[in-house]
């Protein structure tokens, strides 16, 4: 049995927080390592490219969040054995992380810079994002992205519309979500009610 040791913010979201859903829903033991912020700039010194989450698989430090994602997701059969369904996962997974990283470039901002910033954001890449993402849940059904069943790329985009939609983050709007996909909405909803992940936020 592996040992596995998942580092993070302590924060309820970000880029982690698929893969503890993954490891949470599918009962792998793990170490939830969190910090606080103040604490990043000691944590990063161990980090193979100064950034997180990063995994401790056995005694192997691995980087990248979609790749442990990935790893993760294989171990619980959220992963598509299908080739063309896995690339499928993949495209989602890659798409909310170039999504995600529009947003971070923002974080440094302040004022009307990131005011400016933010609207161009919500008007642009993330309505085109959002509306991306919608056609391809419908492509895949409606309930979930691929073969009909809960997969990483739903927790993926879960994590995400739940971040967007939860008002911590200035100058964009908490319906946003809601008014450019509403059927992502509905999917942010219906991921939340599933008895696991309901459990994991519970707790």
């Amino acid at each position: 049995m592996n040992n596995m040791t998942l580092t993070y913010f302590d924060i309820d979201g970000g880029r982690a927080e698929p893969i503890r859903l993954a490891l949470h829903i599918s009962g792998i033991e793990f170490v939830d390592e969190r910090f606080g912020f103040s604490e990043f700039p000691s944590v990063r010194e161990k980090t193979p490219l100064r950034q997180v989450p990063v995994l401790m698989l056995n005694e192997r430090q691995i980087t990248q969040s979609n790749s442990i994602l990935r790893y993760v997701g294989k171990q619980a059969d959220l992963y598509p054995q299908d080739d063309f369904q896995a690339l499928l996962c993949d495209e989602i997974l890659d798409a909310i992380e170039d999504a995600t990283h529009k947003l971070v470039a923002t974080f440094g901002l302040s004022g009307e810079e990131l005011k400016t910033a933010r609207q161009s954001l919500v008007a642009g890449p993330l309505k085109q994002y959002l509306q991306w993402t919608q056609a391809k849940l419908e492509q895949g059904g409606g309930d979930y992205f691929i073969e009909n069943r809960l997969s990483i790329a739903d927790l993926k985009v879960f994590v995400w519309t739940r971040a967007l939609s939860a008002g911590h983050l200035d100058f964009i709007p908490t319906d946003l979500v809601e008014s450019c996909a509403p059927k992502l909405h509905q999917h942010m909803k219906f991921i939340a009610g599933l008895g696991p992940i309901s459990q994991y936020y519970q707790k």
